[in-house]
């Protein structure tokens, strides 16, 4: 187990240390192998395409990153959240922007609707308003955050979060 996380951490270097000389459609499976001096079979035997290989950097890197503590609000997470965002800043403002099947923006879309979902249900009636309502936000908040992710000159993590919390108290108050 310990050989296949230094095989995929390599990997994963090899990808970052590409996506920053070049565009991540630009890049191959060839290139990512080559660039940390494996073969085609280790990165197929590990990952399906290089999009798994991103997403996989996000889970692994970000949950690591992370100490969840169920007393700390989910606003105390978002922060979380928001200043990994900031510390990879270079990695996540190109990964955000892949598209197609299986991108970073898609899985990432997934996993953060998902948490909206949960934390909206409180706030509207029915499922269908609430499914609706994390959608909506899921968007809002990707584009937000690629925004922020590009900017020149970005605000810190903590104030960003505090937009969007901003936003969502703002709604909160309108539904009242």
């Amino acid at each position: 187990m310990a050989d296949s996380n230094v095989t995929k951490r390599a990997l994963a270097e090899g990808l970052k240390e590409l996506m920053d000389k070049k565009p991540f459609a630009k890049i191959s499976v060839g290139d990512i192998c080559e660039s940390c001096g494996m073969n085609r079979k280790s990165f197929y035997y590990h990952f399906r395409d290089k999009y798994d290989l991103v997403n996989w950097i996000f889970y692994t890197e970000f949950v690591h990153s992370l100490s969840y503590r169920p007393e700390d609000s989910g606003w105390t997470h978002m922060n979380a959240v928001c200043r990994y965002f900031d510390d990879n800043r270079r990695f996540y403002s190109k990964a955000l922007r892949i598209e197609g099947q299986n991108s970073f923006r898609d899985y990432f879309r997934d996993i953060l609707e998902a948490i909206l979902l949960e934390y909206l249900k409180q706030y509207f009636g029915s499922e269908k308003d609430s499914t609706f309502a994390a959608e909506f936000f899921t968007d809002a908040v990707i584009c937000a955050l690629i925004r922020w992710l590009t900017s020149k000159t970005p605000e810190p993590p903590e104030v960003f979060t505090e937009h969007i919390h901003s936003c969502m108290k703002g709604v909160k108050q309108i539904r009242n």
